[in-house]
C-alpha cells in the first residue's frame, strides 16, 4: 500500500478534477433517483419521503462544497465508485423507509433536524475552519489544533455521525439508526487509525502533543 493511502483513501495532495466531477455526477444521479421514489404512486406516506429528499439534497450540497472547495487530497476511482454506491444505498434506502412509515411528524423529528444541523455544522465547519487556518503560509507545515478541532481530534467524523443518526430518526424507522452505529465504528476502527497513522508521520511531535491532550472523536468522550 502506498505510504500515503491508509483505510483505503489516498491522503497525497494531488489532482483529480476528472474522478471529482464523476463523482459529483453520481451523487447527482443517487439524488435524482431518491425524488423518483418519493414522488412513486405507493409510498403510505409520501410526505415524509419527500422531506427525506429534502435532506439528501442539502447533503448533496455540502458534498459538492467539500469536494470542489474543502478537499485538497487525490480521490481515486475506488472511492468514487465505493462511495457512490454506499450514498445510493442509504439515501434512497432512506427515503424508501420514510414512505413505508405511518408515523406523523413529531417532537422526534424535531430532534432529527436539530441533530442534522448540528452534525453539519460540526462536520463542514469544522472542516471551513481547517482550511481558512491553512490558507496562512505562516502556518505550512504545522498542525491545526484550533477551532472545533480543540474538543475532538476528529470532529469532523463525529459530526457525520450526529447529521446521520438525526436523518436516520427523520425515517421514523429505528433500523435506520444501524447506519450511524456503523459510521461510528469505521471511524473508530477504520479510518482514525490509518489517519492518526498518517498525521503521526507528516507533522510528529506536534500531532503527538495533540493527540496526548484531546479526545478522538466524542468531546468529553472519546
Amino acid at each position: 500500500m502506498n505510504e500515503a493511502t491508509k483505510a483505503g483513501v489516498n491522503r497525497s495532495h494531488a489532482p483529480s478534477f476528472v474522478q471529482k466531477m464523476s463523482f459529483a455526477t453520481l451523487h447527482l444521479a443517487v439524488l435524482f433517483a431518491s425524488a423518483a421514489v418519493a414522488f412513486s404512486a405507493d409510498l403510505a406516506n409520501p410526505a415524509r419521503a419527500k422531506a427525506l429528499v429534502l435532506v439528501a439534497a442539502l447533503y448533496f450540497s455540502r458534498h459538492m462544497i467539500t469536494l470542489f472547495y474543502l478537499l485538497v487530497r487525490r480521490v481515486d476511482w475506488g472511492e468514487v465508485l465505493g462511495l457512490s454506491a454506499f450514498m445510493a444505498t442509504f439515501e434512497v434506502g432512506f427515503v424508501w423507509l420514510a414512505g413505508q412509515s405511518s408515523a406523523a411528524f413529531s417532537a422526534l423529528d424535531v430532534l432529527g433536524l436539530g441533530l442534522l444541523a448540528f452534525g453539519s455544522y460540526l462536520n463542514t465547519g469544522s472542516e471551513v475552519q481547517r482550511k481558512w487556518w491553512k490558507a496562512d503560509p505562516a502556518h505550512k507545515g504545522h498542525c491545526y489544533t484550533l477551532g472545533l478541532f480543540r474538543y475532538s481530534m476528529h470532529i469532523n467524523f463525529f459530526g457525520d455521525v450526529v447529521l446521520f443518526s438525526g436523518w436516520a430518526l427523520l425515517t421514523a424507522n429505528l433500523f435506520a439508526l444501524g447506519l450511524p452505529l456503523l459510521m461510528a465504528l469505521m471511524f473508530i476502527f477504520l479510518h482514525i487509525p490509518g489517519l492518526d497513522a498518517y498525521l503521526a508521520k507528516r507533522y510528529g511531535n506536534e500531532f503527538t502533543a495533540y493527540a496526548s491532550k484531546t479526545k478522538k472523536l466524542i468531546p468529553f468522550v472519546y
